[in-house]
């Protein structure tokens, strides 16, 4: 699952940063609405937690007008403001009210709430079956031949995407985004580490195909 988040407190937005992904979501951490809206032309999120003000403006009517334009993903505001009329107003909008200061563990659950409501799952087949073998993304278990096999995390999101592809080559930046997030470092080899760990547990290195200048491909 992956979530923006939009806070211009530095000391907060790291904190969130840094809690969300030790919860296992794929996280953007930006300051203010202009560069908000650069990431979500570019990528494809499940929720994004907004601070109520920002540099900018007030969340809440940029929410309201991507609302208008059919904009469908689940928001959680962050503020100060706790009165019922501000909560009811995050409720309209497709989101949630968390009131400041809140404890990191209510946020983390409230995101991932959030997330199950989005539409981007339901775009996706719940199971991916590639050969003989079998993703769940509901469960996140895969199975080869019937076998039960335990991935870690960023082995099952990038094995996720290559069976997704159907065969098609995906890209080696492709691949860090779906499993990290876009500020991850193209150069790093944290991919190819993931990938040997991924051609070890599946028993068969020709599974995970190479393709030299593009990035990798499931040929199962």
């Amino acid at each position: 699952m992956r979530v923006l988040v939009v806070e211009d407190d530095d000391n907060l937005r790291i904190a969130l940063d840094v809690s969300l992904r030790s919860a296992g979501f794929a996280v953007d951490a930006v300051g203010d609405l202009p560069v908000a809206d650069e990431a979500l032309f570019v990528n494809a999120y499940d929720c994004v937690v907004f601070d109520r003000m920002l540099p900018s403006g007030d969340s809440l009517g940029y929410v309201q007008h991507r609302r208008r334009s059919g904009w469908p993903v689940p928001v959680l505001f962050l503020t100060a403001r706790d009165s019922t009329a501000d909560r009811v107003e995050g409720l309209q909008l497709g989101g949630d009210y968390l009131v400041k200061p809140f404890e990191m563990a209510e946020l983390v659950a409230r995101v991932r709430s959030l997330c199950r409501l989005s539409p981007a799952p339901r775009t996706r087949p719940a199971v991916l079956r590639r050969g003989d073998v079998e993703l769940d993304a509901g469960t996140r278990e895969v199975r080869r031949a019937g076998v039960l096999l335990t991935l870690a995390p960023k082995e099952f999101l990038v094995l996720e995407r290559l069976m997704a592809a159907a065969g098609a080559p995906v890209p080696r930046r492709e691949l860090i985004e779906h499993a990290w997030d876009r500020m991850a470092d193209p150069d790093s080899n944290v991919l190819e580490v993931v990938v040997r760990q991924l051609r070890r547990k599946l028993r068969e290195q020709t599974l995970i195909e190479t393709v030299r200048g593009v990035g990798y491909r499931f040929t199962g």
